[in-house]
């Protein structure tokens, strides 16, 4: 099984998707992955060697921020906005959506269940 940055890929899926498994890799970025290392996108997770694997997790190492030091940056940036009172901080620290939506009717997501107010 390829462990790549931290994440077990799916043994049967071609390499081209199984590497949009990793949290910041898109299908754009992994055919970028592939080109820099030589691969073939259709070859199979299953089928990659050892040093196959190595030169793809060097590679993802070198020019990509993946996983956690993501989800980090991206966390550090939110609380950045929170911090500086913009708006679309205060809209992060209320918990409604940040990127003009309505929320008259929709944004559930966002706002979570209803709650009933006024009922007699």
């Amino acid at each position: 099984m390829a462990r790549i940055a931290g994440v077990d890929l799916p043994k049967k899926k071609r390499l081209e998707y199984a590497l949009t498994y990793i949290y910041g890799i898109g299908l754009t970025a992994s055919r970028q992955i592939l080109d820099a290392t030589g691969l073939d996108y259709n070859k199979r997770v299953h089928e990659l060697t050892d040093a196959e694997a190595a030169i793809i997790r060097k590679e993802i190492q070198e020019n990509h921020v993946v996983e956690g030091d993501l989800r980090k940056k991206v966390a550090m940036d939110i609380k950045a906005l929170m911090d500086l009172g913009s708006y679309r901080g205060l809209r992060h620290r209320r918990g409604l959506p940040v990127r003009g939506q309505k929320t008259k009717t929709n944004a559930r997501t966002r706002k979570g269940k209803r709650k009933t107010v006024g009922a007699a």
